[in-house]
Parts: structure tokens; sequence; C-alpha cells
């Protein structure tokens, strides 16, 4: 392996990963607005999202805060939406589980929706890299992502109160999720879970403190593997 195939494989993952800028800004200075106007600091605006990385963890704990929820349900819900991130790590073991202790401890920390959806599905098209190329193209897709989400951030922080209402930042919330999902749901068990969540999301949306959706979730990996294990039982 050349350190060219390395570069090559870094710089496939920025192209890969530059698109998603479209929607982080938007996504990210909307957190911004929020948390000030939820009556956070500039500071402690941009210590989360440095700290945290997890814009959905973020926006739900932002909510529950703006909501009076108790300290314990505001810590829960974050938590239990960030679980995704033990399945995101246990699926990219395998790939990048190899790479140097220091290497891993910065993917840990860059791994995000963004990063994991893009490079999850680069390793299963392309099963010949190497595991130094899978590393450094993991990098490539969190380099154009996680720096836009620290600064649009802070401008959001900054200007928020001189943003229109009219231009409706939150649009950016639900196309980034779907710009996620949907490249994802190559499976009926895939599709099962996601339909079902999305049901009971909809069904649960008047439980209190946002647990409808952690319910959702919960209902929607149920379903989701066991449409999996029929598949299994059934070749």
């Amino acid at each position: 392996m050349t350190s060219t195939s390395v570069k090559s494989a870094y710089k496939q993952g920025f192209r890969d990963g530059a698109p998603f800028i479209l929607v982080i800004v938007p996504f990210s200075m909307l957190f911004g607005v929020l948390a000030t106007e939820a009556g956070l600091s500039i500071f402690e605006t941009l210590s989360f999202s440095v700290v945290v990385i997890a814009g959905a963890a973020q926006f739900t704990a932002l909510q529950l805060m703006g909501e009076d929820a108790p300290t314990l349900v505001v810590l829960a819900s974050a938590l239990a939406v960030n679980l995704r991130m033990a399945m995101y790590s246990a699926s990219l073991s395998p790939h990048i589980g190899g790479a140097p202790l220091w290497q891993r401890a910065i993917a840990a920390y860059c791994t995000v929706d963004q990063s994991y959806a893009v490079s999850i599905t680069k390793y299963e098209l392309t099963p010949e890299m190497s595991a130094r190329e899978k590393i450094f193209y993991f990098f490539g897709t969190v380099t154009p992502v996680i720096p836009m989400w620290w600064i649009f951030t802070l401008v959001g922080a900054l200007i928020g109160e001189t943003i229109p209402a009219s231009l409706a930042l939150d649009f950016a919330v639900p196309i980034t999720f779907l710009a996620i999902v949907a490249p994802a749901l190559r499976t009926r068990a895939h599709v099962g879970a996601a339909i079902t969540a999305a049901i009971l999301s909809l069904m649960f949306f008047s439980i209190p403190y946002n647990l409808g959706i952690l319910l959702a979730g919960i209902g929607g990996m149920m379903v989701g593997a066991q449409i999996e294990a029929r598949r299994e039982a059934s070749q």
C-alpha cells in the first residue's frame, strides 16, 4: 500500500462527505439560534456542539430543557437518542478496528450519522480497500462536516436574533436525516423498521417529553429484528 492510495482514499472520502455541507450549515445554525434563545450563552452553545457533536441528541436535550423536563429525563433521552452510535461503532469495527489506538479514538469522536452512512456504504461496495485506506477514507468524510458544524453553530449563536423567521432553517433537520436514512433502506428489515418507527412516532406524538420517539425507535428495531430473523430462518 502506498501513500498515494491513502491520500486518494482520504480525498474520495472528502468528496463523498462534502454534499452534506448543504444541510449541515442550516442545521448547525438552527441549533445555535435555538440554544441562545433557550438561554445558553454563546460559549455554552459552542461547547455543547464541540463536546457532544450529535445533532439529534442536542436538539432533543434542548427541547426538553425548554420544557423544564427533569434533568434525569433530559440525560436519559439524549443518551437514548445517541445509542445508535454504539451500533455504528459495532458496524465499523470490522473495517477500522485494527487501526492504531489514536486513530480509533479520533474516529470514535468523529462518528456521526453522516460519516457512518457514507463510510459503511463505501466499505460494503469496495471490500478490497485496505484497513489503512478505510480509516483515512473515514477521516475524509468528516473533514468537511465537523468543522462546519462547529463554525455555523457559532454563527447561529452570534446572529440568531437577526435571522428572519421566514428563512425557516428548520427545514434542514428532516432533510438531513432523510439523506442519511434513505440510501440505507436496502432490505425488507430496514424498510419495515423505518415504516414502523415512523407510524409509532405519529401515534405516540402526545406522550410528554418526546418519550414517544424513544418508544417508536424501540418498536422499529423490534420489527426490523423480527423480519431479519424470519428471513434467516427461511434460508
